[in-house]
């Protein structure tokens, strides 16, 4: 009997709600729900709650904080791949006046603008948007705490900046244009920027008694683009399989593999930790495993959306206290535990659909000086390049169409690599980045740069 890649078995699923109901006890939430998605569906969906009787499902609403991040950066890219701007743009080219402009548009979206984490004045996550009305309320007196670029710091100001740009360019609201471009596409009709029923309320628990208190529900006004955002783990889970897999409509599976890259300079902690930011996404490591996501927090409210995409296992997990459960090893913890339990069963190899003789000619061993080198034809149409044993640079390559590759990751991400040939049309090496590859060590009859000993090879005595 074989099981379904859709159906979790039994020993997993059990495996899963453990997990859940260790963190909402331990870490005393008044409800904790999560879902997991494999293979761009929905497999799993649990929740715990000190409601006896009424465990919320994956159609209530909890707020999501900073996980609305990750909607606004796609709204930005979704701008770039228009052509409206570019990710090198200072923000003074399409929104004037701020008095921060010289921060350029990824710098926003990889918190290294050099603005302040946080607004002015009263705590604004627990204070109505009307006190911010003006982008200037929002960055206040000293907006910039460092030089654009220098280094990572994480802004919420940030993203309320972007927000605005999308209005600007768009000439709608945030609201309208999330909505329009993104929530709709893609069927997330539980997430909204209000609350809409059934949703959960928002508690903060005692630190040292079992007691709760309501917290205050506010509409962030400017700061939405940073943290608004209310949504379900249904909803979530189909956004994770867009953030994996893309969708034409929205955004395509390349700017999110960009999306995904890191873009912010590291802390040395940052570097110990495993951590980095991307473009409105985070990366972050936990028992060998990369995890890209976000995670989230409002009064009252925790979020965690994480993703393996070498294992095509995501997890959200989302709880209604202040504080209380860590909710990222959760998230990391329902990754890990349907990977390892039910491991990815890979697609059936099959070979090319066409080939390029030409490009059959190019495959097998090459040298870079001494090192041994191995390039490959794959079946989704790249080339591969990379070291035959051990570490080294390596990258899969896209065809330009005009006899050439464009590198897509690693050191050799952006550059060219073409077949060099002879008058007489056979191949004499190939140029990566002006680095030579031959077929053997310091080929005598290629142009090795700084030529080759005419002595050629040679024993020690």
């Amino acid at each position: 009997m074989t099981t379904s890649q859709g159906e979790l078995l039994p020993g997993t699923r059990r495996a899963l709600l453990h997990r859940i109901a260790v963190a909402q006890a331990e870490g005393r939430a008044p409800s904790l729900v999560a879902a997991v998605v494999r293979d761009g569906t929905m497999v799993w969906t649990g929740a715990r709650t000190s409601v006896d009787g009424h465990a919320p499902d994956e159609n209530v609403q909890y707020r999501i904080g900073s996980i609305t991040k990750t909607f606004t950066a796609v709204l930005v890219l979704r701008l770039r791949d228009e052509g409206a701007l570019d990710l090198g743009d200072p923000l003074e080219k399409h929104l004037p006046g701020t008095g921060v402009g010289e921060a350029t548009v990824a710098e926003l979206l990889a918190h290294t603008g050099g603005l302040a984490a946080e607004t002015p004045g009263p705590w604004w996550e627990r204070s109505p948007g009307s006190l911010r009305p003006e982008l200037a309320d929002v960055l206040g007196e000293r907006p910039l705490l460092a030089p654009p670029g220098r280094r990572f710091h994480y802004s919420n100001p940030g993203y309320a900046l972007l927000g605005a740009l999308i209005e600007k360019l768009r000439g709608a609201s945030w609201e309208e244009v999330l909505r329009r471009e993104v929530l709709e596409p893609l069927g997330l009709h539980r997430t909204s920027v209000l609350p809409q029923a059934p949703h959960a309320g928002g508690w903060a628990v005692h630190p040292w008694a079992d007691v709760m208190l309501p917290e205050p529900l506010e509409d962030l006004g400017r700061m939405a683009p940073a943290g608004q955002l209310w949504s379900t783990t249904g909803d979530l889970a189909r956004f994770a399989a867009f953030l994996v897999q893309g969708e034409e409509r929205v955004l395509s599976a390349a700017s999110l593999r960009e999306m995904r890259t890191p873009a912010a300079p590291h802390e040395a902690a940052d570097v110990a930790g495993g951590y980095a930011y991307c473009l409105g996404m985070e990366i972050r490591r936990r028992n060998g495993r990369s995890l890209v996501g976000h995670t989230g927090s409002l009064p009252g409210f925790l979020a965690c959306l994480m993703i393996s995409v070498d294992d095509d296992v995501a997890a959200v997990a989302m709880a209604n206290s202040t504080s209380g459960p860590l909710l990222f090893p959760v998230a990391a913890d329902l990754v890990r535990i349907v990977a390892e339990a039910e491991p990815r069963i890979p697609a059936p190899w099959r070979p090319l659909a066409d080939l390029d003789p030409s490009l059959l000619e190019l495959a097998g061993q090459w040298y870079w000086g001494t090192h041994a080198f191995a390039l490959r034809l794959t079946a989704d149409g790249l080339v591969s390049l990379g070291p035959l044993s051990g570490a080294g640079r390596r990258s899969r390559f896209r065809s330009n169409g005009d006899g050439t590759w464009t590198g897509l990751e690693g050191y050799y991400a952006g550059e060219l690599l073409k077949a060099v040939r002879r008058p007489d049309g056979s191949v004499s090496h190939l140029d990566l980045g002006s680095f030579v590859f031959t077929r053997q060590p310091y080929d005598e009859g290629a142009p090795v740069p700084g030529g080759v000993d005419p002595g050629g090879w040679r024993g020690i005595g």
